[in-house]
């Protein structure tokens, strides 16, 4: 189960798990939102839709960011996050669509969910199955101290709707974390399409049911869309990406792509299919330097091998295939799980973790320049997507699924 959104069927390895375990001989169904069905199918995978996955998108239009004090920025950020995931109405019905589901067509022996879809979570436990939560660590709560404000705050309104989703389904919660910023915490399986170094800094919160999994960059079968191969495989490239959920910061693209070029780089530009309204995408256009590609989507696994630089929000698929491809990064998280990958970029040495008011001060020139310049951190990528590489990936992660269903 995901989320209706294509980067919710990845967080570095999600479908090809699913795939793995098909070819395996499982009897896999991925469910979601009508609007998957596409991309799904095309991956050979059976798909049934719910009407309600329990995740809000689109997400309303975000409000001019630039205006507003950078800790109310912050705030609405994450309250902007939480609503996306922890809806009460969408989560609610999500979990009864999920329910009618499996009266209709038999009860399936466990369920596989993206970190982020509470419905599957409350749903495993309402039909007692075993949750296997993909693309995401186990790991203890922090104690209050080491949460900013923000999350504390949050953190209260997120459990108070929590507690309320539980009891009208006359549940416990066993699949979420107890302190207070609840996440859903399986305690059978996390799969984490990353290392245990990636998570060093954390390692006395991670808990025993995490697997890491690796993974490796995508045996290319097609052939690379004519705009990139039009582009001399001697240019430098860059990536600018804010991912799905957070494309509306529109200044973000500019910003980084004149950093881009002026750090010797050809600009690639993804702005998702965020609905834009025509006079945004003009202001775009006219504010990127000249070369730069502008895209709705690009297709990594062509575009990130001959990548020498990203800049992006810290979204976990995005990031997990920069690793994969060895590209330094540039991260400007936005709120959730992006601050943890930003700062785990930066510790890893593999990247910069920047913030917004970094940002606002021009500072991603001297970033870019910076990586641009720094061969060792282009040597610590390339053996970090070695090390990723050696630990079996998606065939890794079915085989502990597999195991998992043996001892059920």
């Amino acid at each position: 189960m995901s989320a209706p959104l294509y980067s919710h069927t990845d967080w570095g390895g999600f479908l090809k798990t699913a795939q793995a375990l098909q070819a395996r001989g499982h009897a896999v169904t991925w469910v979601s939102q009508e609007g998957l069905r596409g991309a799904v199918e095309r991956a050979g995978l059976p798909f049934m839709s719910v009407d309600k996955t329990g995740w809000l998108w689109p997400p309303p239009p975000a409000p001019d960011l630039s205006t507003l004090a950078p800790a109310d920025a912050v705030m609405l950020r994450y309250r902007r996050a939480l609503d996306t995931w922890l809806s009460e109405d969408l989560v609610g019905a999500a979990v009864e669509a999920i329910l009618a589901l499996a009266q209709e067509v038999g009860q399936p022996d466990l369920i596989v969910t993206d970190p982020f879809l509470t419905a599957a979570a409350l749903a495993a436990e309402a039909l007692d199955l075993p949750l296997v939560v993909c693309g995401w660590i186990a790991q203890q709560d922090l104690d209050d101290e080491f949460l900013f404000p923000v999350q504390k705050s949050l953190g209260s309104e997120s459990r108070d709707r929590l507690d309320r989703l539980c009891r009208r389904f006359g549940l416990i919660g066993r699949s979420f974390s107890p302190g207070p910023t609840p996440s859903i915490l399986s305690p059978h399986l996390h799969v984490s399409y990353f290392s245990r170094r990636w998570y060093a800094a954390e390692e006395e919160h991670l808990l025993p049911q995490t697997l890491f999994v690796g993974g490796s960059p995508e045996i290319l079968q097609d052939d690379a869309p004519a705009w990139l191969s039009a582009i001399p495989a001697e240019a430098p490239l860059a990536l600018v990406t804010l991912g799905t959920t957070f494309a509306g910061e529109l200044g973000f693209f500019s910003w980084a792509a004149q950093a881009a070029a002026r750090a010797g780089c050809i600009p690639v530009v993804v702005i998702g299919y965020h609905p834009y309204t025509a006079d945004e995408k003009a202001q775009l256009k006219a504010a990127l330097p000249p070369g730069t590609r502008l895209l709705n989507w690009a297709p990594f696994d062509h575009l990130l091998p001959r990548t020498s630089l990203i800049f992006h929000h810290g979204g976990m698929g995005t990031t997990h295939a920069a690793l994969l491809h060895g590209v330094p990064q540039i991260v400007v998280p936005h709120a959730a799980d992006q601050r943890g990958q930003a700062r785990r970029a930066a510790q890893a040495k593999v990247g910069l973790n920047l913030s917004a008011h970094d940002v606002r001060q021009g500072m991603l020139l001297q970033a870019a320049l910076a990586l641009r310049a720094d061969d060792q951190v282009a040597q610590t990528c390339r053996e970090f997507a070695r090390e990723l590489a050696a630990l079996g990936g998606p065939e890794r992660a079915a085989d502990a699924v597999e195991g998992l269903l043996a001892g059920a």
